[in-house]
């Protein structure tokens, strides 16, 4: 499924207009990147929860020089845990 399809998923269930919906979409995503920007979780119960995650740096090996040591520095992700209806759904 992509963007687009939720969108119109939305626009058929709710009888908005794609529009609307897409700005609707784009709201949600943002609000969550935001609050992941800031460090924030973001649970949606029976869905999941949002969070950030800090990756140690680490020494890799560059696989197009063979053997050449490469640093790897530290990093923050996005992370995702599903809950557990999503869980159950997808059994």
């Amino acid at each position: 499924m992509k963007k687009a399809d939720l969108v119109t998923i939305i626009s058929d269930k709710t009888g908005v207009t794609k529009k609307d919906s897409a700005v609707m979409v784009d709201l949600v995503f943002s609000e969550i990147t935001k609050a992941l920007a800031e460090g924030d979780k973001v649970s949606l119960v029976g869905f999941g929860t949002f969070s950030v995650k800090d990756r140690a740096g680490r020494v890799g090996i560059n696989p197009a020089k063979k053997g050449e040591k490469v640093v790897i520095p530290a990093t923050r992700v996005p992370s995702f845990k599903a809950g557990k209806a999503l869980k159950e759904a997808v059994k």
